[in-house]
């Protein structure tokens, strides 16, 4: 994952700007409306935000526009790679879940990465609402946001797609698999 310095340098700041001006350009149906100079302009004026969106980069999450909040006026960046994001695999899904591993804990977990890297873990709709973009998770599944009536009794959800379909699970939120890591999402 990227440096926890949280600054990108110019020669950077100038790489990720233009990957994500090619994403945005070849994958213009995720975000029909939206002109890439509005884009770049708000992800210039806040360099934190550019730097989230560097780690969603670096862990492999190839971010890209999927959305507008007109009401508070942010480009909405979600991981649009087919797979979950191999740099955020493998990890259970938060610091007590590490915790209470006796047997080889995993190194991290996906709500201690998440915060790291400044952004939110998916919502089981934000996730349905990615899979309208595109297929993703055919052969990965992703943690997503677990409501804590069920995190309190020791499990986390996920989602992946299978059969054209997109499934909702639960598992132990102290398990950990490598085809399993987290989608993020960005509000710049």
């Amino acid at each position: 994952m990227p440096t926890k310095n949280k600054q990108l340098s110019a020669e950077q700041r100038e790489v990720l700007l233009t990957t994500l001006k090619k994403r945005f350009e070849k994958n213009i149906d995720r975000h029909a409306k939206i002109e890439w100079a509005d884009v770049q302009a708000k992800l210039e004026e806040n360099s934190e935000k550019l730097w989230s969106v560097h780690a969603m980069e670096e862990t492999g999450g190839e971010p890209d526009v999927v959305g507008y909040d007109a009401e508070k006026g942010e480009y909405l960046f979600v991981d649009c790679s087919k797979e979950s994001p191999k740099g955020r695999r493998s990890v259970c899904y938060d610091r007590a879940a590490l915790e209470s591993r006796k047997k080889f804990p995993p190194e991290n977990t996906v709500m201690d990465m998440a915060s790291e890297m400044g952004i939110e873990l998916l919502t089981e709709d934000q996730y349905r609402d990615l899979q309208k973009l595109g297929e993703f998770d055919l052969k990965s599944s992703s943690w997503i946001m677990t409501p804590e009536s069920i995190r309190s009794l020791g499990g986390a959800l996920f989602c992946d797609r299978r059969y054209n379909t997109v499934f909702l699970y639960h598992n132990g939120a102290d398990s950990y698999y490598a085809a399993r890591g987290f989608r993020g999402l960005l509000r710049v």
